[in-house]
């Protein structure tokens, strides 16, 4: 039975279909000096097309332990400065981004065929910037963060149904309600790289690296 299953499985996933629709062409030729307005105009191109959450994104980081850790989150911004987005300092994020402020991140479109790998060093807003952050959110947002206890253990299902519904009270009792643990971080890149797939296999991989205060644009390989 167990041999039967996993053949089924296999059979399954070689019978996915990849990128079967048309797909938007990249000159590299044309990509500006600097990746920041590129990855910007992919964003939104990917919106157009209809991908779900476009600025959900992974972020990989790793702590004193050097053992990697991945989870999915929002991007909240990206400016001059880097991609930013917010966690509990508490949570493990936060307390391996305290280790080890080295990160990446990637976010991929499958609608466009489109992939982008950001990497670099991570800083910490202060307290005002941070509380801005997660009061520009959604009253969802700030719930959930209310609740705090990120990565914890948790006994039962039921106990975080009870700090949920304290907290979306409290949310609707105290919409700027400060929660002390919650911080903004930015990710400002060393090294961004833009994937464009090709239904050929002839993909596109375009990577812009820092040197001194410019970037340096390069071909790779797929």
């Amino acid at each position: 039975m167990a041999s039967e299953q996993q053949r089924s499985f296999r059979d399954l996933l070689r019978s996915l279909r990849v990128w079967d629709g048309e797909l938007p062409t990249f000159d590299p030729a044309t990509a500006p000096d600097d990746p920041l307005p590129l990855f910007q105009q992919w964003l939104r191109e990917a919106a157009e097309a209809g991908t779900p959450e476009p600025h959900t994104m992974t972020l990989a980081t790793a702590g004193a332990d050097c053992r990697p850790s991945l989870r999915t989150l929002m991007l909240h911004d990206a400016d001059g400065r880097g991609w930013h987005f917010g966690t509990h300092r508490t949570s493990r994020k936060g307390r391996e981004l305290a280790e080890r402020p080295d990160a990446a991140l990637g976010f991929y479109w499958p609608t466009v065929a489109r992939q982008v790998r950001v990497l670099g060093r991570v800083t910490a807003a202060g307290p005002e910037e941070s509380a801005a952050d997660l009061h520009r959110r959604s009253p969802g947002a700030l719930a959930a963060a209310l609740v705090g206890r990120q990565s914890e253990v948790l006994d039962s299902y039921e106990e975080l149904e009870r700090a949920s519904a304290a907290s979306w009270d409290r949310v609707r009792r105290e919409p700027e309600a400060p929660v002390p643990s919650w911080t903004l971080y930015v990710l400002e890149p060393d090294e961004v790289e833009f994937f464009q797939g090709d239904p050929q296999r002839r993909h596109i991989r375009l990577r812009y690296r820092r040197e001194g205060d410019g970037w340096v644009r390069e071909l790779l390989w797929p």
